[in-house]
């Protein structure tokens, strides 16, 4: 666990990553998507994670090419912590993250990408812990994106519940 003072900078320089990109914390998720796809100038898949990668404990994984942007999410799992999961992904595509890629690596990527060729991958960053640093910024990036009010969305827990439960809940009732 972070200290007070830590976190505080986490987020601050989190806050100005998505400040000077131009994402606002306000956007939509389809708005965020858009964003990044201008940003990068390519576009940015979205898919489910094939069950056998699922099963290896990984829960999101974002794959670079020089034409696409791949973002993989655990698909068995509540509506509100899959757009969490893309988010957090697209955290590391909007930091920049880089991982260099491992032999392992190399075989998932085969198990996901049939075309491009997987020996096209130039970054992938899987989503497994939240102890380095890459990982806590991208969870912080995910986190400051969804937890900002969406108009005619309750805020704070009770809005987060009506997300995870499907319900719209219009905050001026």
């Amino acid at each position: 666990m972070r200290r007070t003072g830590e976190y505080v900078e986490l987020q601050r320089r989190c806050t100005t990553i998505l400040r000077d990109l131009g994402v606002q914390r306000s956007l939509s998720f389809e708005a965020v998507r858009d964003r990044v796809e201008e940003l990068r100038g390519h576009p940015l898949i979205v898919k489910e994670l094939p069950e056998q990668a699922a099963e290896s404990g990984v829960c999101g994984l974002w794959l670079a090419t020089d034409d696409a942007d791949y973002v993989f999410y655990e698909a068995r799992t509540a509506p509100l912590h899959r757009e969490h999961i893309i988010l957090h992904e697209i955290g590391h595509l909007l930091c920049d993250h880089h991982r260099g890629l491992t032999a392992e690596a190399d075989d998932l990527a085969g198990q996901l990408l049939t075309d491009p060729q997987p020996h096209v991958v130039k970054r992938l960053m899987a989503r497994t812990s939240y102890t380095t640093n890459e990982e806590q910024e991208a969870e912080m990036i995910a986190s400051l994106i969804q937890s900002a009010g969406k108009p005619g969305r309750l805020t704070g827990p009770l809005g987060r519940l009506g997300v995870f439960l499907g319900v719209t809940v219009d905050g001026g009732e």
